[in-house]
């Protein structure tokens, strides 16, 4: 299995933002590998062929995707070019500081996301979307969470061009400890609550996840309707239907005016071909196509199947207090 879109099985059955206005939502965190000995051995499991196949849904018998050799063109992007999904060939930034984050189900079968390191006091901060790190339920409750988590900065056809790092710690709103009998991960997504933080260990030789890769501004701002916003993710779906066009290979980009999602408003989407996999990957703003630098102001969440819109869209959670209370706490934890 993969990490998957929200998909669109509750469309019908919305949970209206109101539902969760009684109290304020918090902070819930689940500690990852905080031993030696742990570390070790998500590095070790963590080998090219097995995150290859992660999101597979049978990958005892899934091929192997081939390597994508789309050749790289060191030529910068013409700044507000509308890109609905294309391989990411320009360098810059992005290549170091996005990249693949992997961990394993509570069932065993192992699913990636996307994922990007951010300017932090601590410079350990790593931003995702909620339901890459757990479903709903209690938070005490282990099950409730993804394991073996581990960030591949870089990512590229099962390589790890800047190392492997696994995570210490991991929080996402507390609306995500809903009873489950009642609630489910798109209503909680719906309501604007699907950013998930996590702290990562830092690199063999001790030196912090920023400091190898780099990082992106981030911001806790309001949208602005058509604001130009470059989205970055690894989608997976080829692994599972060889007629899809992308199979975690490469990072993927998209690029074009942001919008409100029709089902879901507090989602703001670009039109993009991205869908499973991409999860979690940032939207950026003021994105310099040179340098590559942005300002992650959402991740990715969900697709046109759940929020509504035009087909091929890719709607993401925008920032707000809640992450923003995320990110204030993730900057207080060492690494």
């Amino acid at each position: 299995m993969g990490a998957l879109l929200l998909s669109a099985t509750t469309a019908a059955a919305l949970l209206p933002t109101a539902a969760f206005a009684a109290e304020a939502d918090s902070v819930s965190t689940h500690s990852g590998a905080t031993t030696e000995q742990e570390r070790s051995r998500i590095d070790t499991y963590w080998t090219p062929t097995r995150m290859k196949l992660a999101g597979a849904l049978v990958p005892e018998i899934t091929p192997v995707p081939a390597d994508d050799d789309t050749p790289d063109d060191p030529r910068p992007l013409p700044a507000d070019t509308l890109d609905p999904g294309a391989v990411w060939t320009h360098g810059g930034a992005v290549t170091k500081s996005i990249g693949r984050l992997f961990f394993t189900f509570s069932d065993g079968y192992d699913g990636s996301c996307t994922a990007t390191v951010v300017n932090s006091a601590n410079r350990s901060t790593v931003i995702s979307a909620a339901h890459c790190l757990r479903t709903v339920g209690a938070p005490a409750t282990d099950s409730t969470w993804n394991h073996n988590l581990y960030f591949v900065p870089g990512y590229r056809n099962g390589t790890k061009p800047l190392g492997g790092f696994t995570i210490r710690t991991v929080a996402t709103s507390s609306r995500w400890d809903a009873d489950p009998a009642h609630t489910t991960p798109d209503d909680v997504a719906l309501a604007g609550y699907d950013t998930g933080i996590l702290v990562a260990n830092p690199a063999a030789g001790g030196r912090r996840i920023a400091d190898v890769t780099g990082s992106q501004r981030i911001a806790f701002t309001k949208p602005v309707k058509d604001e130009f916003i470059h989205t970055f993710g690894y989608p997976k779906d080829r692994l599972n239907d060889p007629s899809a066009k992308y199979a975690g290979s490469r990072m993927i980009h998209c690029a074009g005016p942001a919008t409100p999602a029709p089902k879901a408003p507090l989602l703001w989407g670009e039109p993009c071909d991205m869908s499973h996999g991409a999860s979690g990957g940032p939207h950026l703003a003021q994105f310099d196509t040179r340098t590559g630098v942005g300002t992650v102001v959402g991740v990715t969440s969900t697709t046109d199947g759940l929020a509504g819109g035009p087909a091929n869209t890719l709607y993401a959670t925008r920032l707000g207090d809640s992450a923003h209370r995320l990110y204030t706490w993730a900057q207080t934890r060492a690494a």
